[in-house]
């Protein structure tokens, strides 16, 4: 009893302390539960592996048919369809399967769990935020999550397989053949998809830059060409192909969530000025 009373003034306020205990078990319980999710991972390994990580190598991908179905509504015979994405996978290290395994249900915990972990966090700054700000700052927890999934899934099934397929049949002469390292082809699957959730999280981003008056829709468009040339220039880096079409599914959606950027930086200032005008 005693040591909870140091975590508190003469007022009953919380003191320095007092904020840093709190934040610690809210620190504890997320990653309690992300640990419980990656070892929940660990044990479906066939899903973890031969369907979730190993399903963009396969032509039966659900990316690669919709492409040739694409491809025939189109009138381009099969030229977008992936008829074979040759590479042998190999493990080069004794323990690499093992520590590639754990790594993989570690970053699946994290995913799984991260609505858990941005609620703790929600409620350890919730109490610090005036009336006003909370109402600001309602459903981030539910908007952040979603994004971050929808990022997920748009680098699963958009970036991944298409780099997969690009890198893995490209050459530089026949007599050489590609055997592609497990830590090699999973640090590709797993960086593009994380990246890729980050990256949707610009709606977020501006939301809170216009909040503070860092941004305002006036601003992003009239940098709008410019925005166009840096999603193309990260659309190049995240696929390392130089096809045409593919750098239009990667841009194209992107440029998408620039536009919902504005709208969203629209709405912010729409509802200051009419709080303001209501004081």
């Amino acid at each position: 009893m005693a040591w909870k009373d140091k975590l508190r003034n003469e007022k009953g306020e919380m003191t320095f302390l007092g904020h840093l205990d709190a934040l610690r078990w809210h620190l504890m319980r997320s990653f309690v539960v992300v640990i419980g999710c990656a070892i929940t991972a660990f044990f479906f390994k066939h899903f973890l592996f031969d369907v979730i990580l190993f399903g963009p190598r396969h032509p039966s991908f659900p990316t690669f048919r919709f492409l040739c179905w694409l491809s025939e509504k189109l009138n381009m015979g099969d030229n977008l369809c992936v008829k074979n994405i040759d590479f042998k996978m190999v493990n080069l290290d004794l323990a690499g399967q093992f520590t590639t395994h754990m790594m993989v249900a570690f970053i699946a915990g994290i995913i799984v769990a991260l609505p858990y972990v941005l609620w703790e966090l929600w409620r350890f700054i919730k109490p610090a935020l005036y009336e006003r700000e909370r109402n600001y700052a309602k459903g981030i927890v539910f908007y952040t999550t979603s994004l971050f999934l929808i990022g997920v899934l748009f680098g699963y099934y958009v970036i991944v397989p298409l780099s997969v397929n690009f890198l893995a049949n490209y050459s530089v002469s026949e007599t050489v053949s590609n055997t592609i390292s497990l830590d090699s082809y999973i640090g590709i699957v797993t960086t593009v998809t994380l990246i890729s959730g980050v990256i949707f999280e610009l709606p977020m981003v501006i939301y809170f830059l216009t909040k503070i008056g860092l941004i305002t829709p006036k601003f992003m468009r009239t940098y709008r060409r410019h925005a166009v040339i840096v999603i193309l220039v990260v659309a190049a880096i995240i696929t390392p192909t130089s096809d045409v079409t593919t750098l239009m599914l990667v841009s194209v959606p992107l440029y998408g969530l620039y536009e919902i950027s504005i709208f969203v930086s629209m709405y912010v200032l729409k509802n200051k000025a009419i709080k303001e005008s209501e004081e």
